[in-house]
């Protein structure tokens, strides 16, 4: 019942961020580039409360952004799946409690999606790499992404750590009673 309700919590985090992608922040563009929110939802969620349910997440958020936004079926799925695994990685190596950590994980994630992304699109399309524009579209997006970071940290931290509670069971007994 516990894994049932923070599977629950997930699921209402990312419609509710997929309406402020999609609303809010389509107001709120900086040279008419958005923030990914999703990049920080399945790192958060990879860190937080696995790389199994990490990337399961991602990669059922990412078939039903392929399917809403309708650009191709798969390659964000896959993608953000990568995503949600390497958040395991990262909860192994590096601290989750300093904002400094996360910030350099938000940036690495969100450069790896949108490179990925990019070299998909490319692929997928045939069309010519204009690498001067993706950088900057890269930069404004890693800013973004950062800037709500900052703002959310405590926010994110604090429901972070409720779900790891439901999915890892760290129930830790120290030695001496």
């Amino acid at each position: 019942m516990k894994k049932f309700k923070g599977i629950l919590i997930i699921v209402a985090l990312f419609y509710l961020l997929y309406f402020l992608q999609m609303n809010f922040f389509s107001w709120f563009t900086i040279r008419g580039i958005m923030p990914n929110t999703f990049v920080i939802l399945i790192l958060f969620i990879g860190l937080f409360a696995g790389k199994k349910i990490g990337g399961i997440c991602g990669l059922a958020f990412g078939i039903i952004l392929d399917i809403l936004i309708g650009e191709g079926i798969g390659f964000t799925g896959i993608i953000l799946a990568i995503i949600g695994l390497l958040g395991e990685y990262f909860d192994k190596n590096f601290s989750k409690d300093s904002r400094v950590t996360i910030i350099l994980m938000t940036t690495g994630a969100t450069i790896i999606f949108e490179v990925f992304n990019y070299i998909a699109n490319i692929l997928r399309f045939h069309i010519e790499a204009e690498i001067l524009p993706f950088i900057l579209m890269l930069l404004v997006e890693v800013i973004y992404n950062v800037f709500l970071v900052i703002i959310f940290y405590p926010w994110m931290k604090k429901l972070g750590y409720y779900i790891e509670n439901i999915f890892k069971n760290k129930k830790i007994l120290t030695r001496y009673f």
